[in-house]
């Protein structure tokens, strides 16, 4: 692949191939200092509550686990950590009511 600006990478769209999952579009590039090889990406997590409560933890995606960077999207391969189910409360009034 040629030269890639960091501009260019922030416009893709991150899909994993694992399990089709849209992850977002890419936040971030770690570079190593010495030779200025791209070490990462970094993807925000998902918004929580319509963003009004901050987002989700976001992904570091490895260099190694990038399949393929294509136009208008990138396709990883890696296994994204499930999201812990809330544990769901009885409503606001339900600890006024017990």
């Amino acid at each position: 692949m040629g030269s890639l600006r960091v501009s260019e990478l922030r416009c893709k769209e991150v899909i994993n191939i694992k399990d089709g999952a849209r992850l977002g579009f890419v936040d971030d590039v770690e570079f190593e200092a010495v030779n200025g090889h791209i070490v990462a990406l970094t993807v925000l997590g998902p918004a929580r509550f319509l963003g009004l409560f901050g987002r989700c933890d976001d992904y570091y995606i490895r260099w190694c686990d990038i399949e393929k960077i294509g136009h208008d999207i990138i396709l990883i391969c890696m296994d994204v950590p499930d999201r812990v189910p809330r544990k769901k409360s009885g409503g606001f009034f339900s600890s006024w009511f017990k």
